[in-house]
């Protein structure tokens, strides 16, 4: 992989540029980057690094991006590994000698900006996919919080996915408003889904998302105690470290037979054709693309009004917000949603075409390029 940057690398003509991430696995801002890899590399000579062999190193593949797997840049915090991880990723970008750095997600958007720094790399870029100390509790969000604020002068422009995150970000002064811009999550939509016909069979209700903070899979299986028996299944797609307190949560409450772990699963769009309506219930968010993928698949969405959820989710339109942290309002959303296959079909329509109007990719794609080659040109 090393063997490929470098030949990438000493290609004449384009500008480098190094996009990184925590980790490689399956997730939101790993989408993102993702669905932003194709345009990138009709203009520049793009790597991409992160921690692990996952999700994103094929992605990075096949947009025709350079992969460098990390070895010490990792989630938790922890001083000696962060070192090292910060080590690591100068070394990086003194071989690669990107022109631009795009940082995404927390850990790696700290150690990313400082190693920019430290290595010379004329333009910093920083994804805020949804402020760490935001989603973090205790002595963590007052480590981010402070980590943030020291590395906003470092910092040439913080991209945020959701206008709340902007604003958030001002008032805990991590970002500047001079060198802040919102780019909303973009997607690739594909043909309109077709009517979902599943009369007499119990609603399938999906959640996808890595079990663990700030997603709140232990209040959502409690709001399914609100509903009629039988009347729906719930699926939840992925995996985590807090999957045996769901486990628990799921005996305790006696649904058993009405929620489904299904792990980590590649196949998400089969999912959410299969399903009839999906449920987010995170503490925290900046601008979820499940939930933007949901309304893609002409799904209603019940979610936990956080973050950037309110700008793609129009209450009684697209979907239904409730407060985060509470089963009995979730559940009742749920129960509306469950108990009439009308308002189903109206909501999701109403999303659907919401997701073509405001969060198609092209757009997004057309965003990031404008704002690489303002950078780049001075």
């Amino acid at each position: 992989m090393l063997q490929q940057s470098d030949e990438l690398s000493d290609t004449p003509g384009r500008p480098r540029v190094l996009v990184l991430i925590t980790l490689a696995e399956t997730g939101g801002a790993q989408a993102y980057v993702a669905a932003l890899l194709p345009a990138l590399t009709t203009e520049f000579e793009t790597t991409v690094a992160a921690h692990g062999e996952g999700f994103l190193a094929g992605a990075a593949a096949r947009a025709g991006a350079a992969y460098v797997p990390l070895e010490h840049v990792r989630r938790p915090l922890r001083p000696l590994q962060d070192l090292r991880g910060l080590v690591e990723l100068v070394r990086l970008f003194r071989r690669e000698r990107p022109v631009v750095v795009h940082a995404n997600s927390s850990k790696a958007g700290i150690l990313g900006r400082l190693a920019a720094v430290i290595a010379r790399v004329p333009v910093r870029l920083f994804t805020v996919h949804g402020w760490a100390f935001k989603a973090h509790r205790g002595l963590a969000a007052a480590v981010y919080l402070w980590a943030d604020r020291l590395m906003r002068p470092l910092t040439t422009t913080t991209i945020c996915v959701a206008q709340s995150e902007l604003e958030a970000g001002l008032r805990a002064r991590t970002c500047r408003a001079d060198r802040c811009v919102v780019i909303h999550n973009g997607i690739e939509l594909g043909p309109r889904p077709a009517p979902r016909q599943r009369a007499g069979a119990p609603v399938v209700l999906l959640s996808v998302g890595r079990l663990r903070a700030p997603k709140d899979f232990v209040t959502l299986v409690s709001a399914m105690t609100e509903l009629d028996p039988g009347s729906a299944h719930l699926r939840i797609a992925g995996d985590g470290p807090d999957r045996g307190d769901v486990e628990r949560a799921i005996q305790r409450c006696g649904l058993a037979d009405v929620v489904e772990l299904l792990g980590t699963r590649d196949d998400v769009p089969d999912l959410l054709a299969a399903a009839d309506a999906f449920v987010l219930s995170s503490d925290s968010e900046g601008l979820p693309m499940s939930v933007l993928e949901a309304m893609a698949a002409g799904l209603p969405v019940v979610a936990s009004a956080v973050g950037g959820v309110g700008e793609a989710v129009i209450d009684g339109d697209t979907g239904l917000l409730v407060p985060p942290g509470d089963a009995g309002a979730l559940g009742r959303a749920l129960r509306r949603v469950v108990s009439d296959a009308e308002l189903r079909s109206r909501l999701g329509d109403a999303g659907r075409r919401r997701a073509e109007r405001e969060f198609g990719v092209d757009a997004f794609r057309r965003a990031h390029l404008e704002l690489y080659r303002a950078a780049i040109e001075p």
